[in-house]
C-alpha cells in the first residue's frame, strides 16, 4: 500500500509534468508513482468532463475554431517538432508507411484546421432525443444522447489522430486522455500545448485534453487499468497494439481494426472504372487502413490485363496466384502469392491478387481472410451488387467506388476516432454520435408504481 506522502508526492509530480507531454525521462517516477500520477490525471479529466457536459454548442464550437486557428498560427513550431520525430524515425529504421503517417506538412495542418471547422458546423449530438413517449400513467419518457465522460485513446505515430480525437471528444462533450507513443513525442507535445491553450482561451478547462505520454509505456499500462476513472478506451494502430489493449484492458474498449481490405472485380466490371478505382484504392495513400490489400478477379473478366498494367506502372508489386500469373501478359511482372499474402495488411505499394470463378468464391475468400473493415465490388450486375451487400459482414461495404471513402471526413462525420470493426455500440467510422451514450429521462407528477 502507498503511504499518503507517496500519493501526495506522485500527484505533485504529475501536476508539475502536466505541460510536459513528450519525454518519459522528465517524469522520473517508480511504477507505483506512475499509477498514482496517471490516476490523478484521470481524476482531473473526470472533473473537466463535468464542465464539458454542461458546455453548450456555441462554447464547444468556439473552442474548435480556436484550436483550428491556433494550429495555423503555431504551424512553424509544430512542423519543427514533427521534423525531429521524422528524423528520429528515419534514423531508427521506421518503415516508409509509418513515416508517412508520422509526417505533418503545411497542407496536412491546414486539413486538420479545416476538419475542425467542419466539425464545428455539424449538429451537436448531446441532447438528441433517440426516442420518447408518454405512458398511459402520464410518465413522460425520453432517451437522449449524453457524453461518455472520459475517453482515452492509445495510438502510434499518428499526430493527426491527436487533433481528430480531441476535436471529436470536445464537440461531443467529453474529456480525453491521449497516449500517442514515443515515435510522435515531440509533435504531440506541440499539438497538445496548442489544444490546451486554445481551450483556456475560450473559458473551457485545459484538462479536457491531457496526455500520459510523459510516463511512457507504463503510463499506457496504467491507463488500461483505470476502470472507473476512464469510461472508454479506443486503441488505434497496428494489430499488435490493438490486441494488446483488447487483451489487457479492464477499461471498456471499442476495438478498431486493421484493414485487410478487398475489392472484387466482377465479370461485368467496366474497364475504365476498374482501373480508376483500383489505382485510387491502392496508390493514393498506401499507408492507411482503407487502402485495398487484396484484389479478387472473376475468371471471365476481360479487364485484368489493363488493371494489372496500370497498377504496375504506378509502382505496385503484384503478389498473384498461379491463375492470375497465367492470365497476365508477359510484360506485366508479378511475384507468386502465398497464404501469408492473403492475410497481410501491406500498408505499402503491394497488392495480393487472386482469381475466383464466381461471387460465391469471392465471398468465401473474403470471409476467410477479411479483418471486417471494408470490402468493395466493381460490377454492372445489380443482382451481384445486392448479394455482395447482403453477404459481406464488414463494417463498410462499397459498390463501384474506392475503398478510400471509408473515412469519417469523407462520409460527412467531420473526422473520426477510428474505424470500429466490432459490433457493439459503434461500427465503422466513429464520429460524434459514437462518442456518446444514452440515458433515460423520466418525468412525472407524483406517479408511484402499483
Amino acid at each position: 500500500m502507498m503511504t499518503e506522502a507517496l500519493i501526495h508526492q506522485a500527484a505533485e509530480k504529475s501536476n508539475d509534468s502536466a505541460e510536459v507531454t513528450s519525454a518519459p525521462e522528465k517524469a522520473q517516477l517508480s511504477p507505483a508513482e506512475v499509477e498514482v500520477a496517471v490516476y490523478a490525471i484521470a481524476d482531473r479529466s473526470r472533473h473537466a468532463a463535468r464542465s464539458m457536459a454542461r458546455a453548450n454548442r456555441a462554447r464547444k464550437d468556439k473552442a474548435l475554431r480556436a484550436i483550428g486557428g491556433a494550429l495555423i498560427d503555431s504551424k512553424s513550431q509544430i512542423l519543427a517538432a514533427n521534423a525531429k520525430d521524422v528524423e528520429s524515425g528515419r534514423a531508427n529504421g521506421t518503415s516508409v508507411a509509418l513515416l508517412d503517417r508520422l509526417t505533418l506538412n503545411e497542407a496536412r495542418i491546414d486539413a486538420l484546421a479545416a476538419a475542425l471547422e467542419n466539425l464545428a458546423g455539424l449538429p451537436d449530438p448531446v441532447g438528441n432525443v433517440v426516442r420518447g413517449q408518454t405512458l398511459p400513467n402520464g410518465l413522460r419518457l425520453r432517451q437522449v444522447n449524453v457524453p461518455m465522460g472520459v475517453v482515452a485513446a492509445i495510438y502510434e505515430a499518428r499526430p493527426n489522430v491527436t487533433v481528430d480525437i480531441a476535436g471529436l471528444a470536445l464537440k461531443s462533450g467529453n474529456a480525453v486522455i491521449l497516449r500517442g507513443g514515443t515515435a510522435a513525442a515531440a509533435t504531440n507535445e506541440a499539438l497538445i500545448r496548442v489544444l490546451r491553450e486554445a481551450l483556456e482561451s475560450v473559458g473551457l478547462p485545459a484538462d479536457a485534453v491531457q496526455t500520459v505520454d510523459q510516463f511512457g509505456r507504463e503510463g499506457a499500462n496504467v491507463l488500461m487499468r483505470a476502470r472507473g476513472r476512464v469510461d472508454v478506451l479506443i486503441p488505434r494502430g497496428g494489430r499488435d497494439l490493438i490486441q494488446t489493449v483488447v487483451t489487457n484492458s479492464s477499461v471498456p474498449v471499442i476495438e478498431t481494426g486493421e484493414g485487410n481490405v478487398h475489392i472484387f472485380l466482377d465479370e461485368s466490371a467496366n474497364e475504365d472504372m476498374a482501373v480508376e478505382i483500383l489505382l485510387n484504392a491502392k496508390t493514393q495513400r498506401p499507408s492507411v487502413c482503407n487502402t485495398v490489400e487484396t484484389l479478387l478477379v472473376h475468371s471471365r473478366s476481360t479487364v485484368l490485363p489493363a488493371v494489372a498494367a496500370a497498377l504496375r506502372k504506378a509502382g505496385v508489386t503484384l503478389h498473384a496466384d498461379e491463375r492470375v500469373r497465367a492470365a497476365l501478359p508477359a510484360s506485366v511482372e508479378s511475384v507468386p502469392a502465398t497464404d501469408e499474402d492473403w492475410a497481410t495488411e501491406y500498408m505499402d505499394l503491394d497488392l495480393a491478387v487472386a482469381m475466383v470463378d464466381n461471387l460465391d468464391e469471392a465471398v468465401k475468400h473474403i470471409r476467410s481472410w477479411s479483418t471486417g473493415h471494408t470490402e468493395a465490388i466493381i460490377t454492372n450486375d445489380l443482382a451481384n451488387a445486392e448479394r455482395f451487400i447482403a453477404e459481406i459482414d464488414s463494417a463498410a461495404v462499397i459498390v463501384n467506388a474506392s475503398t478510400r471513402f471509408t473515412d469519417g471526413g469523407e462520409l460527412g462525420l467531420g473526422a473520426e476516432v477510428g474505424i470500429s470493426t466490432q459490433k457493439l455500440h459503434a461500427r465503422g467510422p466513429m464520429g460524434l454520435t459514437e462518442l456518446t451514450t444514452t440515458k433515460w429521462i423520466v418525468q412525472g407528477e407524483g406517479q408511484i408504481r402499483s
